[in-house]
């Protein structure tokens, strides 16, 4: 079978509203003025891993559900505006959206509205069988209603990534995304035990890698049953906005990791590419581009080597 796609990212499509607030967490109080404005953008965790991927010369494909709605438009525009392939499954509730509050030193707090989810809600079989079976990767969102394609995907013979975002390392929702990927990506900053979480993700199911970002901290890596550290990249410009680090983070990771890099350098590729995201605004949609990545790579890297 012709495998024309590199890689089919499931779910994570939607619009999110961005608010800069003055602080976080926000004091309560019966109003804000945001000077710097509130802006509606396409633009959730699915959408932005394949900005990142097609940004580095990948072919992508998108399915998820969409609403007849205005912010399904926004969605499909910046498919259309990035050549980026979509096929968006009509969904009754409407296109998935989130606020996102951010503060002045660039983290955030996402609020999402899990109304526009149901838990009947199903990717066509057919539709999944044909776009896996024509895709090397399929990158999995946890949003509804993924989790029912996961053995579908399986049976395609196409390898899988997931990231499981803040997992606890507790909540069962995740387990199913966890267990039956090949990569596996989450951020440590909701675990105790991160070396012991990644470790049972190996040990249960299929991952050959699990990362886990630690922001500012850098990342940690489990391949070949060791655990290294991947030390953080200093951005290339003031941190503005976090959001949207951790996709680009994946993205990056898979570029290399679908091109037989090693896992270090796979890292190496994620902790740049998230540095980068940082200094992008949450109202634009711009991911590092390969040309640029490779470029700072080999800075990051020379530096790694001269202990710096």
């Amino acid at each position: 079978m012709s495998r024309d796609t590199d890689v089919l990212v499931l779910g994570g499509a939607g619009v999110d509203i961005i608010v800069y607030v003055p602080e976080l967490p926000l004091p309560y109080a019966d109003s804000y003025m945001i000077e710097r404005g509130i802006r509606t953008r396409a633009g959730q965790t699915g959408d932005f891993v394949a900005l990142g991927l097609a940004a580095l010369g990948l072919r992508v494909h998108h399915l998820d559900m969409l609403g007849d709605d205005p912010e399904g438009d926004l969605v499909r525009a910046l498919h259309r505006d990035k050549g980026i392939a979509l096929t968006a499954v009509q969904h009754a509730a409407g296109t998935k959206r989130a606020v996102n509050l951010v503060g002045p030193d660039g983290r955030r707090l996402s609020l999402y509205d899990v109304s526009r989810t149901q838990g009947e809600d199903r990717f066509p079989e057919d539709t999944v069988r044909a776009l896996a079976g024509a895709s090397r990767h399929a990158h999995v969102a946890i949003t509804q209603p993924c989790a029912h394609a996961l053995p579908l995907l399986r049976e395609s013979g196409a390898t899988l990534s997931t990231d499981l975002h803040d997992w606890d390392g507790r909540n069962t929702y995740h387990e199913p995304f966890a267990y039956a990927a090949d990569v596996v990506f989450l951020s440590a900053a909701a675990l105790t035990d991160p070396e012991r979480t990644m470790r049972r993700i190996a040990d249960r199911g299929r991952a050959e890698v699990v990362v886990a970002t630690a922001g500012a901290k850098g990342a940690y890596l489990l391949a070949d049953e060791e655990l290294t550290h991947v030390p953080p990249v200093a951005p290339p410009a003031p941190v503005v906005d976090s959001n949207g680090a951790g996709d680009a983070f994946a993205a990056a990771f898979l570029h290399g990791w679908l091109n037989r890099e090693t896992p270090q350098r796979c890292a190496l590729y994620g902790a740049v590419a998230g540095a980068h995201a940082c200094t992008v605004p949450s109202t634009e949609t711009e991911a590092i581009r390969r040309e640029e990545l490779q470029a700072r790579v080999a800075v990051a890297g020379a530096a790694g080597a001269a202990g710096l």
